[in-house]
């Protein structure tokens, strides 16, 4: 009978301190100036960083500029080419830059409002909407430097790029790529 009560105590023991909260995997945001963005996410945006915002053009075959100018040589560009591509990877840097210290701004706010207790639903729909509005600029601006870098590219650099950027053999259908004479 001792024997059963001791199972029965440590068993309810047992599930009593695993019922206990665990720490939230958010728990070290809390001192953050902003807590919705780590560190990195707020250098990634200053830093024109894609941080993914343009996956969708760089995994179905339009390059995007910094990634083809580093392989330049590779992929053979002329100095014309890589001229006309670093107008473009400057372009969207500023804008992404500009957009990116917006989203930070924006976020800041937010976080802020909640914060100080002076938040309203009126306010949070605003204010929600206007950081979603800055990121899906944000996203555009990378996904057009997608779009503008494969006009400049023939079909055999791009499938160059695929092979050197490891995605595989590069052959990509459903959309059209620059003409082979670059």
């Amino acid at each position: 009978m001792l024997i059963r009560i001791a199972v029965i105590l440590a068993g309810s023991l047992a599930v009593a301190s695993a019922s206990q909260a665990q720490p939230s995997p958010y728990a070290d945001r809390t001192s953050l100036a902003i807590k919705a963005l780590t560190p990195e996410q707020i250098a990634g945006y200053r830093a024109a960083e894609g941080m993914g915002q343009a996956l969708a053009a760089e995994l179905n075959g339009y390059p995007g500029p910094r990634h083809v100018l580093e392989l330049a040589d590779s992929l053979g560009l002329s100095t014309d080419r890589r001229a006309a591509i670093q107008a473009i990877r400057d372009r969207m840097s500023a804008e992404a830059v500009r957009l990116g210290e917006a989203v930070i701004a924006a976020e800041a706010a937010l976080d802020s409002a909640f914060a100080g207790r002076r938040i309203t639903e009126a306010m949070l729909d605003e204010r929600v909407a206007h950081i979603a509005t800055l990121i899906g600029r944000l996203r555009t601006v990378h996904l057009e430097a997608h779009l503008a870098v494969t006009t400049l590219l023939s079909h055999e650099q791009i499938r160059a790029y695929q092979r050197l950027r490891g995605y595989g053999d590069g052959e990509h259908t459903g959309h059209q790529h620059g003409d082979d004479t670059r």
